[in-house]
């Protein structure tokens, strides 16, 4: 099935954006993360975190909770790593550890990795308990905090467990990216203008005249409103929630590649931008993407990331983790592609010739 809809995804501006029933807090956000925690609803609460976020992140959160009694800290190692069955079950028996009942509230306190595991161990501990998102980095605010995706990986096949389980809240704080690296910010900003590529022309076109090293409030706000637009018409991803795999499925192969082979790993965004550069080729060869929007996209996404040496001794190992990939179907590669910047086109069977021409595209640029 195609969609070419940007009608789909126009937003107007609010405070809070309100999810699947959830809202998404921006003004005041950990004030209003305090107000939630009183309202008494929760016998206890636990904050998962990491190394760099209990070191730049917890304080400020510390600070907002007034350090009540009623709160424990599990923390785990940072990075892709983590993200598995082991750290899993090691948060699972902190929780048991802790005194964790049906009543209690885990808060996820950081990127993508503590959003994705954290939503998992509490979606299935104790057959559910309650949690809510307080995202640190760029990436998690614009992508891994909204939707109610939570995973693990096995085997370096990213998010293959997991569930659709919606938190009972977001909070996004954007003190918290004013700690970040640069590489950080720029890997959630591909995100973003990922958005703009499915299904927002305007903002993509914002997104190219931004200092995308240091992205705005508003900006991140916009980005949030878009993915939450799509989330909301289709929260299991039977339909137009797949826009939001554009660059993914060469993207995520590239990424789990370099974090087994290289002393260099990619970061998501640098490989996801990769992805997107390979994936607006095919767009041009199935889906009636102009010459001009793919030289245009190329563009944009070379200057903004390094460059990636992409052999093609690499290309069997790639497609290898392509066909694990959770969108495939029936066996075969499944992509979203580009009909034009703004326009996306979802459920593109792909060959392994025509994936290796879009691998060789991005090599020979």
């Amino acid at each position: 099935m195609n969609t070419t809809d940007t009608d789909t995804c126009p937003i107007d501006m609010m405070d809070t954006i309100q999810s699947n029933n959830y809202p998404i807090y921006f003004e005041n956000s950990l004030g209003e993360l305090a107000k939630f925690i009183d309202s008494g609803r929760y016998s206890r609460f636990f904050v998962l975190t990491d190394e760099n976020t209990a070191k730049y992140c917890l304080p400020l959160l510390r600070e907002k909770l007034g350090n009540p009694d009623n709160f424990d800290i599990i923390e785990i190692n940072s990075g892709e790593e983590s993200k598995d069955i082991d750290f899993c079950i090691g948060v699972w028996k902190m929780l048991i550890d802790f005194g964790a009942d049906r009543q209690s509230l885990l808060i996820n306190l950081g990127g993508g990795v503590i959003s994705d595991l954290g939503g998992f161990a509490a979606s299935t501990f104790k057959r559910g308990i309650d949690f809510v998102h307080v995202p640190t980095t760029l990436l998690s605010q614009v992508d891994a905090s909204v939707g109610g995706k939570t995973g693990i990986d096995i085997d370096s096949i990213k998010n293959i467990i997991g569930t659709f389980t919606q938190p009972k809240a977001v909070f996004i704080e954007y003190r918290f990216l004013l700690s970040l690296p640069a590489r950080q910010i720029l890997s959630g900003t591909a995100e973003m203008l990922k958005h703009g590529l499915i299904c927002d022309a305007a903002y993509w076109n914002l997104l190219k005249e931004s200092d995308l090293n240091n992205p705005t409030a508003d900006l991140i706000y916009r980005s949030v409103a878009i993915k939450n637009k799509i989330v909301l018409e289709d929260p299991h991803e039977k339909n137009i929630r797949k826009a939001l795999n554009f660059g993914h499925t060469i993207g995520h192969a590239i990424e789990t590649y370099s974090l087994l082979n290289d002393e260099y790993s990619l970061s998501h965004g640098e490989a996801i931008a990769i992805g997107m550069i390979c994936e607006a080729w095919l767009s041009y060869k199935k889906t009636g993407l102009s010459a001009a929007d793919l030289a245009e996209v190329t563009k944009v996404l070379s200057d903004l990331y390094p460059r990636y040496d992409l052999k093609s001794e690499y290309n069997d190992t790639l497609l290898g983790f392509m066909l694990k990939d959770k969108k495939n179907q029936n066996g075969k590669i499944n992509c979203t592609l580009l009909s034009a910047i703004g326009q996306f086109s979802i459920d593109n069977i792909c060959t392994n010739e025509e994936l290796l021409e879009g691998l060789g595209y991005y090599a020979g640029w």
